[in-house]
Order: structure tokens, then sequence, then C-alpha cells
């Protein structure tokens, strides 16, 4: 569906937006691939590695509506991955978190209603359901934003949908690049925050695969969430370096045990397919009212009341093994 089409991915110079467009480049043949971003240095850096005729490099910030509105003129698909995502720099400066992820969605969201986009699909994150830190509390109301921003677009084609995941599996700024930061400084211990800690994991492919397959899926205002396999962050520790010991530091700031991805308060609206949840709007649209099956002709079940879906009951577990073999 994307061969002939014009993708425009905000963040697009982060990690995702180079898996997306290495992806796009390789599997579709498609018009135009813009990569807005705020910082040139990534993108002159990026350039030299995507350089195919179909790229476009945007100088733009998503808390500029205006330059929004220019880069989305003659785009058919937008991915929403910019974001202010570290967890403690939100707590410590949380207008700034505001701006980009809270206004900065709602400008794509005019930029796409302006522009007539076909389809949109913004990133959200295991920490915006039942959030108690600050970048949760932006991500859930960016993502009730897009959903409610379908009713906004009424007759009009535009749609827009969230795809909803855990921690990407060596993405920049995550646990795992960090701990192989520490081990190759010759580190003697590992800290770990709490010693139950889990989280969902999920690969950079994994995820990209579940975007693009969601653009087929979508009808609009769903949230979509993969069936994906938690871990001890002991264990991913002990993975990396089994011969250390590990020091507990205490949770940071915002920190959960545990994340949920589809939380209780929500068991009435979300529906179970194969390999992903759908958590359908918690608003009527006149346009759709059926979630339990998607534009692909797939179906889905509603789960049962109370059900949660969090990383510290999931029924999958990645072994130390599976890990190693995923971050390969």
């Amino acid at each position: 569906m994307f061969d002939g089409k014009s993708i425009l991915i905000t963040g697009g110079t982060g990690s995702f937006g180079k898996c997306y467009t290495k992806t796009l480049l390789e599997r579709f043949r498609p018009k135009k691939i813009v990569i807005f971003s705020r910082d040139e240095l990534k993108q002159y850096e990026m350039a030299q590695v995507y350089n195919d005729a179909c790229m476009r490099y945007f100088l733009g910030d998503v808390r500029d509506e205006n330059r929004l509105k220019e880069a989305t003129i003659g785009i058919d698909y937008i991915i929403h991955a910019a974001a202010l995502k570290q967890v403690p720099a939100a707590e410590y400066n949380p207008t700034e978190c505001i701006k980009t992820n809270i206004y900065g969605a709602q400008n794509v969201i005019s930029a796409a209603l302006a522009n007539g986009i076909s389809k949109v699909i913004a990133l959200s994150t295991d920490k915006a359901a039942n959030p108690i830190n600050l970048y949760g509390a932006t991500k859930l109301a960016s993502d009730k934003l897009f959903v409610a921003a379908n009713n906004i677009a009424g007759t009009r084609r535009t749609r827009f949908s969230v795809v909803r995941y855990g921690n990407v599996i060596g993405s920049r700024g995550s646990v795992v690049p960090f701990f192989q930061k520490l081990i190759a400084q010759g580190a003697k211990e590992l800290p770990i925050t709490d010693v139950e800690m889990t989280r969902f994991m999920i690969t950079l492919q994994q995820g990209v695969d579940f975007v693009l397959k969601n653009f087929e899926r979508m009808k609009g205002g769903e949230t979509f969430v993969p069936k994906i396999p938690s871990m001890k962050i002991t264990e991913v520790a002990k993975a990396l370096a089994p011969h250390l010991p590990h020091k507990i530091i205490g949770i940071r700031p915002g920190e959960k045990i545990h994340e949920t991805m589809c939380p209780s308060d929500d068991s009435h609206i979300t529906y179970a397919f194969k390999d992903h949840f759908v958590i359908a709007p918690t608003i009527q649209f006149s346009f759709l009212t059926n979630f339990n099956t998607n534009a692909l002709g797939e179906k889905g079940k509603l789960v049962e009341r109370g059900f949660s879906y969090d990383s510290g009951s999931n029924s999958q577990w990645l072994s130390r093994e599976e890990f190693l073999q995923l971050l390969e």
C-alpha cells in the first residue's frame, strides 16, 4: 500500500524513523519519504545512509504548526514518532515535555486535516496506560487527541489511529545500551532499580512491522497493542553480563515496577486478535461502531471484564538465550 505514496515521519532521525525508512525502501517503491525533525546534524548523518531519490529532509519542530502544514502538503500517510521520551527528564522539565508531546500532537492533527492526509498513526508507549509519570500522562493526552481527531475529521477522508508498545530492545536511552556501555567500561556491578521490575520487550523491526501492518488494519480510532513477551530487568542484566553482581539503587522518579498496555478499566472495549489487542475508542463515532473486525477482515473477541495486559502477569516471557538472539 506504500508503492507510489508519500510518507512523512515526524522525529524521523530517531531509531524508529531510521528503521521504518530502511524497511520502506527495501519492501516498497514510495514516491517520497519525508524525514521531519529538528536536528540538522542527525539529518545530515541519516542522509549519508538514506540518500535515495525519494528521500526528503525537512528541518522543523512539531511545536511549529505552520511548518508542519508546509511539510505535509502532498503527503498520503503520517507516522508521528516525535516525542520527548526520557521519564526523569520529563519529570524535571514538565513544560517542555507538554509542548512537544501534547501541543505537538495537536499540530500534527491540524496539519493532517488541513492537507487531507489519508491515514495517520501516532506512536504511543506502555507508560500511557494508567500513567504515574509526566511522560506517560502526556502520551495518554496525545493518544486521546488522535482518537478524538476522527470525530473532528467527520466525513473527510483523514483517519487517525494509535500504536502502543513497550521497551524497544537496544533503542537509544533504553536499559540495554546503558548496560552495554557500563560493561564495555569495565564496570564491577550493574545498577538495578528493583529486583521485581519487568518490562515488555519488542525489537525495533518488530515495532516497525507492526506499524506497517496497522496501516492496512486501521479504520480510525483504534489503539493497537502487540502481544509481546516480558522480561525481568535482572534477567536482562544476567543475559548481558552473567559474571557481574547487581547493585539495587531504587526506583527512579516516575518509574513503575511493571508496565501496563491494556488497563483493566478498558477491558469492556478491548478486543483480542491473534497477535495483538485493539482498544476501541471510549467515545462514539457516527461513522463507525464495530471494532471487533478490522479493515483486513480479521476478527477479534472481547476480552473478559477486568482483563489487564501488563508485563508482570504476562503469559509470554523471554529467556536469556531468546533475548540475546533478538539483540543480535
